[in-house]
């Protein structure tokens, strides 16, 4: 196996239902405990929705997988209970190279501002996020994980879904009311109910090679195009944990899988690359292609499909798991309020609807970066290498530069549940964005806005100093059962509050939200901007949670 990691083995439990003729009723059952699948448990669980989490293996993802966590997958995590742990484990960094050849023509900062809790990205090896997931999942008394525990039929009603179980002692039935499908790219969940996705296959190979070695490498992404010790292709390096670093070789469709696996062809291509005696050992190889497709639609009746089972992009841009996880944060608040009555199931065509838009985004960025990696004709790599040659000192040259655009939280301003601004407003904070983080005090002591948002709706109001405001507006605010907490955030301390309230201690906050005494913002529980205004108005509150929850 690994040489830096030992893959722990889950204990395999015989289900009571096995040899008996009860079946067993779940509100939720996902099926999947990767990243995505977990996350998603982990989101439901903060719901106060149990949970029954279904794989059919007993440990972690073998080999190297995904590597490169984003700001905004960071942030989510956070909100599961796992966010700390990945960062100290892993390797942050916020700047990438792209080289030409022998020359450096393009960097750039995934975080050019300071002031965010959270990196720009996070490097670390999948099986270590899947692991810190599972210890989080398995502490939690909502979430029955059950390993070995194979889904080999699914049927669905209006009212339900029945699945068929397959476990090591024998089989048992499920009857759940909602069904979560994260069991990956190959889906079995989709293939047992026929359905389809649709997309593009690109005929091009690349090499993975994982390689611990002592390197003082700074921890930057770096990206060669036709490098010389790999001429006419490109070559990827990524900082790990443990010493390990991620290498990605281009070897172009007509490459041998098996023989490129191989460690005398792997050796010296990395000897080639690192052009000095130092001393490496392989941890893993592979060779991989890759598809870019989607799902027409992501909610099929009882049905919910999320990450890889929905949506497949390239790995250029880190938009896999990074989107996986969003599309948790996304359906979690939303089955919650469909599952208690206080949203129409429709709320759930919002799922889909977001989260296709995102997902077409990273399919498009990932498409144009795998076009422009991966020329597929004469004209075009004489176009793009033309393109790198100005780009070292031109910046017109640079932004049409383009090896993967990496993973960004998609705005969801065309989203139907947004309120539209009645109001003028400056900067980025609009509705359908994800909230910007900022630094701020709580209580007298330092933290950050995203540690007081999250998991339901919000009226985040600014104002000059709680004490002297107004807030009896806010006392009440109820709408179809689902309440909206106040969040003050105070230009000054406070000495006491009625409400939750935070310091914005450097006005840092209410910079990034454009922000004067009165400005609110309606978040909702995934953190979004759902609208905003100038003033308080209640009725224009409870209208736009109406709206963002499909009651109007």
């Amino acid at each position: 196996m690994l040489k830096t990691y030992t893959y722990p083995k889950y204990d395999y439990r015989t289900p009571p239902e096995v040899g008996s003729d009860k079946t067993l009723k779940a509100p939720v059952v996902i099926v999947g405990a990767g990243p995505v699948g977990l996350g998603m448990a982990l989101d439901l669980d903060l719901q106060g929705i149990p949970v029954l989490l279904l794989d059919e293996d007993d440990t972690v993802s073998i080999g190297s997988r995904g590597v490169c966590y984003a700001k905004r997958a960071l942030e989510i995590l956070d909100r599961y209970g796992v966010g700390e742990v990945v960062c100290a484990k892993g390797v942050s960094w916020n700047v990438g190279r792209t080289f030409f050849r022998e020359s450096e023509v393009y960097n750039f900062n995934l975080v050019p501002e300071p002031d965010h809790h959270r990196p720009g990205m996070v490097n670390l090896q999948q099986y270590y996020l899947e692991e810190y997931l599972v210890t989080r999942a398995s502490s939690r008394p909502g979430i029955d994980l059950r390993w070995k525990n194979k889904v080999v039929s699914v049927a669905q009603t209006d009212k339900g879904v029945t699945l068929t179980v397959e476990t090591p002692d024998g089989i048992y039935t499920v009857e759940a009311d909602w069904l979560i499908a994260a069991d990956g790219a190959r889906s079995p969940i989709r293939r047992m109910l026929g359905l389809e996705v649709e997309g593009k296959i690109f005929m091009d190979r690349f090499l993975i090679a994982d390689v611990v070695m002592k390197a003082d490498f700074p921890a930057e992404r770096w990206f060669w195009f036709d490098p010389p010790f790999h001429p006419n292709q490109s070559v990827l390096l990524h900082k790990q944990t443990d010493s390990v670093f991620r290498i990605d070789f281009q070897l172009g469709w007509d490459a041998d899988p098996e023989e490129e696996k191989k460690p005398e062809n792997v050796i010296p291509r990395i000897k080639a690359m690192l052009g000095d005696e130092r001393e490496f050992e392989l941890e893993w190889v592979s060779v991989y292609t890759f598809q870019c497709r989607r799902m027409g639609r992501f909610n099929h009746g009882r049905v919910l499909f999320v990450g890889d089972a929905a949506h497949q992009v390239s790995p250029f841009g880190a938009r896999g798991a990074n989107s996986g996880l969003q599309d948790a944060d996304n359906l979690g608040w939303k089955l919650k309020l469909v599952m208690e009555g206080k949203a129409p199931a429709r709320l759930l065509e919002s799922y889909s609807e977001e989260r296709v838009y995102a997902a077409d985004e990273n399919l498009m960025n990932s498409t144009r970066s795998t076009d422009f990696i991966t020329p597929k004709s004469r004209a075009s790599r004489t176009f793009r290498n033309a393109i790198l040659s100005l780009a070292k000192d031109h910046a017109f040259g640079r932004s049409l530069v383009n090896s993967g655009r990496l993973s960004v939280p998609s705005f969801l301003v065309e989203s139907s549940l947004n309120t539209p601004d009645e109001d003028g407003f400056a900067g980025r904070m609009l509705p359908g964005a994800p909230i910007d983080d900022a630094p701020v005090a709580k209580d007298g002591l330092p933290g950050w806005l995203l540690q007081s948002t999250g998991n339901r709706f919000q009226l985040m109001v600014f104002v000059d100093d709680p004490a002297t405001t107004d807030t009896s507006a806010l006392s009440q605010l109820n709408v179809g059962g689902i309440p909206v907490e106040p969040l003050l955030v105070s230009r000054t301390a406070a000495t006491s509050s009625a409400l939750p309230c935070v310091h914005d201690v450097r006005g840092i906050a209410a910079q990034r939200y454009d922000a004067r005494p009165g400005t609110s913002y309606l978040i909702r529980p995934d953190q979004h901007v759902a609208a905003r205004w100038r003033q308080i108005d209640a009725e224009k509150v409870r209208a736009a949670v109406a709206r963002a929850t499909c009651q109007q």
